[in-house]
């Protein structure tokens, strides 16, 4: 059976503050959640469903060149593709559609009531070994269903963990995985992910493939069971 795939709308509304109010005339942002070097989280309501959601609000430099943007929004159309292909899967946030805006992706995703390991750690430090076993099993699950279903995550770290009120243990953002079928997507030799939590070989740009995502998981447990990071300095390509 083909996988369902999000459908990719565009459209919005600009309200009279000149941010927008509506995105594909369907969310309606209500708050601002966090913010990151691309972009912005949003909590959002639908209005056709009449639930809360997520919006991943995308964004590059206004210096990116044509042919860079349209490569990013393929790229946002390509997570849309990886997280359908496992919205039924335990243990991941599913992306349930994407609305393409003046050349701006939002991606529409479940809203989790919780925290991210990483915000969990700087507040709280150290977690005990019993709980660190619990998230790890939980990831491992989640890439198990993702490597299965041809999908390799390629930016395993702390904030892209989310840990729920009610125990669960979620992985996040899609946003730079590939699927083994996407190899015009796939540059020789590019570094994607973040650089504290990459395997050696990915460092070098020379493997993308499951292998670098168990290598980088050991990064969050390392740093739920310790509170620290490998030193981006010690892990440059050569």
């Amino acid at each position: 059976m083909e996988p369902h795939r999000p459908e990719l709308n565009s459209g919005g509304r600009v309200a009279d503050g000149g941010g927008p109010e509506r995105i594909g005339d369907r969310y309606r942002l209500v708050q601002e959640l966090g913010a990151g070097g691309f972009g912005r989280v949003w909590k959002a309501h639908d209005e056709t469903l009449g639930v809360d959601v997520a919006i991943k609000e995308v964004r590059l430099p206004l210096t990116v060149s044509d042919a860079e943007r349209s490569q990013f929004l393929a790229r946002a159309r390509r997570e849309a593709r990886n997280a359908a292909r496992l919205r039924d899967q335990p243990g991941i946030i599913p992306v349930h559609d994407v609305v393409i805006r003046d050349e701006v992706p939002w991606i529409v995703m479940r809203l989790v009531d919780g925290h991210s390991l990483e915000d969990r750690l700087k507040k709280d430090g150290p977690i005990p070994a019993e709980e660190t076993t619990r998230i790890a099993k939980a990831l491992l699950k989640a890439l198990d269903a993702a490597h299965s279903a041809g999908v390799v995550h390629r930016d395993i770290k702390p904030a892209n963990v989310m840990l729920t009120r009610t125990g669960e243990v979620l992985l996040a953002d899609f946003g730079i995985a590939v699927h083994q079928a996407d190899t015009a997507m796939t540059a020789t030799g590019a570094i994607i992910g973040s650089l504290e939590y990459l395997a050696p070989e990915r460092l070098r740009g020379k493997n993308n493939g499951p292998a670098g995502d168990l290598f980088s998981l050991g990064s969050p447990c390392t740093a739920a069971s310790r509170a620290c990071r490998r030193s981006a300095g010690k892990h440059r390509p050569r």
